[in-house]
Parts: structure tokens; sequence; C-alpha cells
């Protein structure tokens, strides 16, 4: 989602296939910065903080369920693309049509890029691990691995950021509940795995590129709360200009390991344009507007659901084999996911 953490958030949240990570309860949007004190303070009735929200045309649970799905089509759009095209071009497109929706975006609500040569330069950096990267990889990855496979390899991203919390965060201190969902979510990885059947049948230099995909975004998250958080700058420039650097990034790369299409398939084709314009740019529109409805911890809920639809997609519209272990392991890596992310509930006074 957001790409503006606070100086001291809670614990990892799972960044979303945008490459966007959820924003942090403490971080504020455009929209509740805006508010006034009297909206805000404690004395301030429940009824009172609804009424001063911004009304939607949709209710939030069906823009909720239109992003799980938007997320959850994403790894077929990208297995589709790789059927025509190479994986950076797959990635190139993927970025360029993305970016094209936050401009857009951007140019209604009158909101320049940020300036400056230093944030300039974190922001290629965050672009790198957030966007550039994990997208290619598992452009590459879905190559030979099925999209449900990659699907559930990207809900590994909480354990991952659990995982480096503990080494990167020294603020966010481990419970046992989140350790024990840590090694949860790993044991769901080796079922999903088959790691009792010497990982027959799988391809592992595949597998490992999703896995590395997913491990980037809670690295590339923690970069930018060390970097980019207090600068000022609102959620959507920061986001719109992240886009932008990988998509250069990519325009240089894709020429030099990649050459032209002698033709262009169609169908492909406009599943990079879906999974563009869709899956990046309209996903973090939609999720953007949900954090500040419903509050972070609500919106990024959607990561849960992403595998399950990925799962079902792959199954019911490409035709891909399912064993018993594929869906038995998500469900324990997302149990461990959701244990990560769980906090004990206060004693009462």
């Amino acid at each position: 989602m957001s790409t503006v953490a606070s100086s001291s958030p809670p614990a990892t949240p799972s960044p979303a296939p945008s490459g966007i990570p959820t924003e942090s309860p403490a971080s504020t949007s455009p929209e509740t910065s805006a508010q006034s004190p009297a909206a805000t303070s404690p004395e301030t009735s429940a009824e009172a903080r609804a009424a001063a929200r911004p009304r939607r045309a949709l209710d939030w649970r069906v823009r909720f369920g239109v992003l799980s799905l938007i997320w959850g089509f994403s790894f077929l759009l990208i297995k589709v693309g790789t059927e025509g095209y190479a994986p950076f071009q797959v990635t190139l497109g993927r970025l360029a049509f993305g970016t094209a929706v936050l401009a857009v975006a951007m140019a209604v609500k009158r909101q320049r890029l940020p300036r400056g040569i230093r944030t300039w330069g974190h922001i290629a950096v965050a672009a790198l691990l957030l966007n550039s990267l994990p997208f290619s990889l598992f452009a590459f990855s879905e190559q030979t691995i099925p999209s449900t496979l990659a699907g559930i390899c990207n809900a590994t991203s909480p354990l991952w950021g659990m995982a480096l919390s503990l080494v990167a965060l020294s603020e966010d201190r481990p419970t046992r509940r989140r350790v024990a969902g840590l090694g949860i979510g790993f044991l769901g990885v080796l079922t999903v795995l088959g790691v009792w059947q010497g990982f027959h049948g799988l391809d592992l230099a595949g597998t490992a590129m999703a896995l590395l995909a997913s491990l980037s975004y809670p690295v590339g998250w923690i970069y930018l709360r060390r970097t980019l958080a207090g600068t000022g700058h609102s959620n959507l420039s920061l986001s719109g200009a992240q886009l932008l650097m990988a998509t250069l990034q990519l325009a240089v790369v894709t020429p030099v390991f990649t050459t032209l299409p002698a033709h262009f398939p169609v169908v492909p084709l406009l599943a990079i344009v879906a999974l563009g314009a869709l899956g990046t740019g309209l996903a973090f529109l939609i999720q953007y507007g949900l954090v500040a409805e419903v509050g972070p911890t609500t919106a990024q809920m959607v990561t849960y659901f992403i595998p399950v639809i990925a799962t079902a997609a792959g199954v019911a519209l490409l035709g891909e084999s399912l064993t018993w272990s594929t869906p038995i392991g998500a469900v324990i890596v997302l149990a461990g996911a959701a244990l990560t992310q769980s906090r004990a509930r206060a004693p009462r006074p």
C-alpha cells in the first residue's frame, strides 16, 4: 500500500502484490491528517468519527472484495503474460500501465512528485526491492511453476517480515505467540513443497525465485521505514515516484536481456495491461482508500484471501493440478502468518 511508515510502527505487515506495503497504524494519509482535532479527540463518539469520514460510492466491504479478486488474479495474469512475452517485458508493461494510473490520480489530486536527490536515491532502492525485483522474479518463476504455487509463496511475506524484524528492528520485540506463528508458517511452507517426498516433481529454481520475491517485499518495507518515514511527502506522491522509478529501471534492463517481439499476441498483451492498470495501479488506489477509511489492520487482511483466489483461479481457468499438500500447506502458512501479525490483548485495569 503506502510507501510511508512512521518511525516506530508495529510489526511488519504483509506487503501486497502491488509491491507497495500496507501502511502502519501510526502512519497518516491526507484523509486522516486533514481531520479536525475534534474528530480525533478521545471524547469524540464513534458515530461522530464515522460521520467525519468521506462518504464512498461503494461500501468498503465491496471494495475489499474487489481488491482481493484483483490481487488474487494477478498471478494468473502473470502466467498468461509470460506465455507470449519475456518475463522482463511482462514486468515492464505491468509497471508502465500501473504508473500511468497513478499519474492520472496524482494529476486529479494535484499532487507533485517528491524533490531532492537523496529522496530519489531512497526511492530508487525502494523501487528495486518492492517492484522491479519481486515483479521480475514472480514473472520468471511462473515460467516453470504453477500460478497457484506462486500465489501461496507470496503469502509467506509476513513470515519473512517477522523473521527480519527480529534482527533489523530492535523496537519490535518478539512474543511467544509471534515466534510460534513463524515456526508454524514455515512448517506450512514445507508442507506446500512436499518435503517428505524430497521435492519430487517440484521446480526448485522457480520456487526459490517466488520465495525470494516474497522475501524482497519485507526487506523493502523495512528500508522504507528507516529512510522515507516522516519525509512530509504524501503516500500517493511517494508511491507514484516509486513506480515511475521502477519503470525506468526495467526500461533500461529489458532491452539488454530481451529482443523486440516479432509479433504481439493479443491475449498475453491484454493480461499485461490488466496486470498493470488493475493489479498495480487501481489496486493501490483501492487499498489507499481502505486504509484511510477502515484502518491498515483491516485493510491488510486482504493478504489472507489472495492465495485462496490465486489457487481457485489457477485450477479453474488454467487447469493447473492440485495435490492435497498444497491447500493444506497454504492453510498452515496463513495461520502462521496471522499469528505473526497478532498482538496480545492488554490486561483490563
